[in-house]
């Protein structure tokens, strides 16, 4: 049976908040005013024309605020309209040019001359409602007593009975005075449905509503629209964008009953609900009951796209609104945490499927988006780099300006922004000076410019050419003292020169690949047997990263930072990330893959593989993972359709019964021959066996094992 979550009637008085209206009864429109004044409305309409503001010669009566209320019009017991009651307050708007006029107006009022005069103040008031397609407008005549005129005070109300409208529609209603005086009223309002309204015998065209039942089964959402065999209605989903038009996503003609699956992952917080019969000038009604759904919002981030455009916009494409904030960041070339440029450069509230534009003058590879809410970062994405070409090696200089024209740089790094003239042991502080002068003598590119300060990109290639040109001289001068000894001792140096090269060849081949190892730190033995894998690739040689060597570093950047740094310079370098999978891999996977209601899992703060799948999933789900990513796991510790079978795109491989296949795609093209690959195999195997053996432990032996703690198994 279907578990109940959102229940929700579109027939009437079934809503749990509804209006008990008042009834109106008779169709003429009628007015009243607060006690004191007297008023009287026009019969007919009049041209909803306000015509252009005049002076006032004086005090001069005018509305000041405009108040609403729903009421019934009824023809009979069960035949009613909705109709807006209008409240328009009138005040004394200005004062006597001439201290004599206001003299003569206040003797006709006095009560005490013997043949007083009903001197009184007057106004014609406009009332204009407007409500999608119709306009119509109505004139009121109010008078005020002398006694009740004073300048800047209120004299009362006047109350009109009452503007005609449909349900759910969205009305507009200005007041003015004519002539007209000051700037006119307005108010927008949006009537409520039958939904909102206590009106279910009395209003007719509220009777064929079909009824809406929007439960849960499992993952999945069913609509139950429970109406007759016969009736026919219409069924339309859509995203309501609070930034844009209303974008239609499904729409069908029916006859009831009808039950419609929704899968979870169609699921947003703006996709919203309309039904309505098939019958002329029929009620339309909406819902949308996804707004607070957690799996709706999760879903609407992944489903959010960050796109970076030359040279200086980007947009967010997404089906709702996003309450989000974006900001620029600097990626340095060496990697590590992209580090925001707020201040001096201000955060921009995001406007989704709209192209936006940063204040920069110029564009450079290294400027990234940020998308964070206050809860966290969402999305970072640096792709301007397809069009301005790779990160470069520059140094971000920012000025910073006073009220008196003095200005200070300083150099943006990780540890902050370090002052160019500073005795710190960094690397913009050791070069200060020549980034002073670069700056002044137009070297550097100006990025932003303003009153309060200034961003620039310094080159730094040329302090690493500089640096490097003694280690030329003395390789040349080695180059020399080398080729002397060859031209001595030619014959016995020819043998030893063979070997070294192939050395050298093999080693250079062996280092130019690099390999960042991923795995989830199930238990002490597992991590032991992970750093016997990752020592032991060391000796073919590779470039292998784990995090078990880079504590420190966890520690200080994070394990999502680090992740990104690791796999960022990995890629570029033309390496391959390797994907260890174990039982706490594999239940890591499948509460992202299968986004589970529950509560995540804690993980410990060097966790970078819990860390990494927020960046590795949407490598899998947008195909952009073969060629960058290869997988494994031990023969003993899971079974081979343990994997995920997303993950099986790319090669899977288990150890280490294949680990010669396994090394040959580490290694690339340069990888050795089948004879030497199986050598390298062999010598990764022995060194595997150690912490194999003590990992796969027999039954009743002391310890756990890998795999046997309590955090043991596929968790699902």
């Amino acid at each position: 049976m279907p578990v109940p979550w959102f229940l929700l009637s579109l027939a009437l008085g079934r809503n749990p908040v509804v209006l008990s209206l008042e009834r109106v009864v008779g169709p003429q429109d009628t007015a009243r005013c607060s006690p004191g004044l007297s008023c009287h409305l026009w019969d007919g309409d009049v041209l909803c024309l306000p015509g252009s503001l005049v002076s006032a010669p004086g005090p001069v009566l005018v509305p000041t605020r405009l108040q609403t209320e729903l009421v019934l019009r009824c023809h009979e017991e069960t035949d009613c309209d909705l109709c807006v009651r209008v409240a328009v307050h009138l005040a004394v708007h200005g004062y006597w040019e001439d201290p004599e006029d206001e003299e003569k107006f206040r003797r006709a009022a006095d009560p005490e001359l013997e043949e007083p005069r009903n001197a009184s103040l007057q106004a014609h008031i406009v009332l204009s409602f407007q409500a999608y397609p119709t306009a119509h407008c109505v004139l009121l005549e109010v008078q005020v007593p002398a006694a009740l005129v004073q300048p800047g005070q209120s004299v009362g109300s006047i109350v009109f009975d009452c503007f005609e409208a449909a349900l759910g529609a969205e009305v507009q209603i200005w007041s003015y005075t004519q002539p007209r005086y000051q700037k006119e009223l307005n108010l927008t309002q949006q009537l409520p449905d039958c939904r909102g309204l206590e009106v279910q015998d009395n209003i007719q065209s509220c009777w064929a509503l079909p009824w809406l039942n929007v439960s849960a089964d499992g993952e999945d959402v069913r609509l139950v629209l429970d109406v007759s065999e016969e009736q026919r209605f219409g069924l339309s989903l859509y995203w309501n964008q609070d930034q844009g038009p209303i974008k239609p996503w499904w729409h069908s003609n029916l006859t009831g009953p009808q039950t419609i699956t929704l899968n979870h992952t169609d699921l947003v917080p703006c996709l919203c609900i309309q039904v309505w019969p098939l019958e002329p000038d029929s009620v339309r009604t909406s819902i949308c009951p996804f707004r607070e759904d957690p799996r709706a919002h999760r879903n609407l981030w992944r489903a959010a796209r960050l796109q970076l455009l030359p040279s200086r916009g980007w947009r967010l494409d997404a089906p709702c609104s996003l309450p989000a904030e974006a900001t620029l960041c600097w990626q340095a070339l060496d990697g590590g945490p992209c580090l925001p440029l707020v201040p001096p450069l201000p955060r921009e509230n995001v406007t989704v499927n709209k192209v936006l534009e940063f204040p920069l003058r110029k564009g450079h590879p290294n400027v990234c988006v940020q998308v964070s809410t206050w809860e966290k970062l969402q999305m970072q994405e640096c792709l301007w780099a397809d069009s301005l070409g790779p990160l470069k090696d520059d140094m971000l200089l920012v000025e910073t300006r006073g009220p008196q024209d003095n200005g200070s740089l300083c150099a943006l790094e990780p540890s902050g922004c370090t002052p160019l003239l500073s005795r710190a042991s960094t690397r913009a502080a050791r070069l200060g000076e020549q980034l002073l002068q670069d700056v002044q003598s137009g070297q550097c590119l100006q990025l932003w410019d303003s009153d309060l300060g200034a961003l620039w990109a310094c080159p730094m290639d040329k302090y690493i050419h500089q640096r490097w040109a003694l280690v030329w001289l003395a390789c040349l001068l080695l180059a020399a003292v080398l080729f002397l000894l060859l031209l001595l001792k030619m014959n016995p140096v020819k043998g030893w020169l063979r070997l070294l090269k192939e050395n050298i060849r093999a080693g250079a081949a062996s280092r130019s690949r690099a390999a960042l190892l991923l795995y989830s730190a199930d238990d002490a033995s597992f991590e032991r047997l992970v750093g016997a894998l990752a020592s032991a690739l060391c000796q073919l040689p590779l470039r292998v990263a784990v995090d078990l060597w880079s504590r420190r570093d966890l520690s200080a950047q994070g394990a999502l930072a680090w992740f990104h740094a690791q796999r960022r310079q990995t890629l570029q370098e033309g390496g391959v990330v390797v994907l260890l999978f174990s039982p706490g891999a594999v239940a890591l996977c499948r509460e992202w893959l299968q986004d589970a209601t529950s509560a995540p899992r804690a993980h410990g703060p060097h966790d970078a593989f819990a860390a990494s799948l927020s960046c590795v999933l949407p490598d899998f789900l947008q195909g952009r993972a073969p060629g960058r990513y290869v997988g494994a796991y031990f023969d003993k510790l899971l079974p081979a359709d343990a994997v995920p079978a997303l993950f099986r795109s790319v090669p899977v491989f288990s150890l280490p019964s294949q680990l010669p296949d396994f090394l040959g795609i580490l290694q690339g093209p340069t990888a050795p021959r089948s004879r030497r690959l199986a050598e390298r195999a062999e010598q990764v195997s022995r060194a595997l066996q150690p912490a194999l053996d003590s990992c796969f432990r027999p039954p009743g032996a002391l310890g756990t094992g890998c795999g046997m703690g309590p955090e043991a198994g596929v968790r699902t």
